[in-house]
């Protein structure tokens, strides 16, 4: 088990390729963009209907800091449903994207010094944001050989070497491992936290979007959580910017007095198309099987052509790869991929500042005929 340190904020390539990639395709270049978790298909159709009616309506405004009363009851009863947990609608907040219910779960849990474990492999923008706060970033290797998921043995060692931890964060399913932290291992990590009064998030954006393994919201084994989700996913709702938050009690009125100073509401035009994208799960669901006929797709074909796969792709729309057989240094090969083929991926040293040199992460939130392209300009590249 390694644990290291991180105190710095450090660049986030997946946007810096994004850019270069958009610069390409506006040169008229063949881009198929892998980079970031952008899903190909659009919003629900009623989530566009009801944008379209509040645009017709032409009042949109702000709303309450924790969002509108409706959203919020939509939220509450598809926990009720699809996890068979009571939420009280007061103990949800809804935010602008998952990025401001991070913003607001640091601020509101922790304090300058204070440390946190996350995941590594693990998303950027965590350390980042941390980072920015002065909050000191634990970061845990995942691995086969802890199911490549944080556990208490692994925040025991980590405990050891800096001291008490204040946090941990946990994403299931994973990005970019696609990592699915089945039901015992997330009761046992929970139950932890609580026993050692370590705040517990968990970051849950990807939810619908479960290939194999236990989908379970830690919801569903305890109050004393922080949970934050999004539409941007499994909803296709990328630019709308909007998520929430479940919160204990005792921090509502918190998350509740920084919304308001930090944000105001959440858009309304898109808490109201959220609302309606809630009823869209049949449509959705034809998105997810999409995305797992990719997923087989690259499971198949990156072996085949020299990539091993680093972890498990058993949810999220991700395929996280060892390209060792082509590069020491991941951020070069991603450039001279986009350069070469026009074929966007991330230099995994987003994820692992520390083994990332020769990871790649593959998206395959696209269509099956670009991850079909995509792979077979891949094959020729590198045959």
């Amino acid at each position: 088990m390694k644990v290291s340190r991180r105190s710095a904020v450090e660049p986030f390539h997946a946007m810096d390729v994004l850019a270069d990639a958009t610069r390409r395709r506006a040169q008229g270049r063949p881009v198929i963009s892998m980079a970031v978790g952008q899903p190909a298909c659009p919003a629900p159709r009623a989530a566009l209907d009801a944008a379209r009616a509040a645009l017709a309506d032409g009042r949109v405004g702000y709303t309450e800091a924790l969002g509108l009363a409706a959203l919020r009851r939509g939220i509450a009863d598809h926990y009720r449903s699809h996890h068979r947990v009571e939420v009280d609608p007061a103990r949800i907040a809804v935010t602008t994207g998952s990025s401001a219910g991070f913003n607001l779960a640091f601020l509101t849990l922790f304090d300058p010094g204070d440390r946190v474990a996350i995941a590594r492999p693990g998303y950027p923008a965590y350390r980042n944001i941390l980072a920015a706060l002065g909050i000191e970033t634990i970061e845990i290797e995942v691995s086969a050989a802890n199911d490549f998921t944080i556990t208490p043995e692994s925040l025991e060692a980590a405990q050891s070497v800096f001291g008490r931890l204040s946090g941990v964060l946990l994403a299931s399913p994973a990005n970019p491992t696609g990592t699915v932290t089945n039901r015992a291992h997330l009761k046992a990590l929970a139950h932890y936290c609580t026993e050692n009064d370590i705040a517990f998030i968990s970051d849950e954006i990807y939810h619908g979007l479960t290939f194999s393994g236990e989908e379970t919201s830690a919801l569903e084994l305890t109050d004393d959580v922080v949970v934050i989700n999004s539409f941007s996913k499994y909803y296709c709702m990328t630019g709308w910017r909007i998520g929430w938050m479940v919160l204990p009690e005792g921090v509502v009125r918190s998350i509740e007095r920084l919304s308001q100073s930090l944000y105001i509401s959440a858009p309304e035009i898109s808490q109201l198309a959220g609302l309606a994208a809630l009823g869209a799960r049949d449509e959705l669901d034809l998105h997810r099987d999409a995305y797992r006929r990719n997923r087989d797709l690259l499971a198949t074909r990156l072996p085949e052509i020299g990539f091993s796969i680093a972890s498990p792709m058993d949810g999220a729309f991700y395929a996280y790869v060892d390209a060792g057989r082509f590069t020491n240094d991941s951020m070069a090969f991603a450039r001279r991929m986009l350069a070469e083929i026009d074929v966007a991926a991330t230099p995994g040293h987003d994820f692992d500042p520390v083994g990332g040199h020769r990871t790649v992460r593959f998206s395959f939130a696209g269509s099956f005929e670009e991850m079909s392209e995509a792979v077979d300009r891949l094959a020729r590249w590198l045959g």
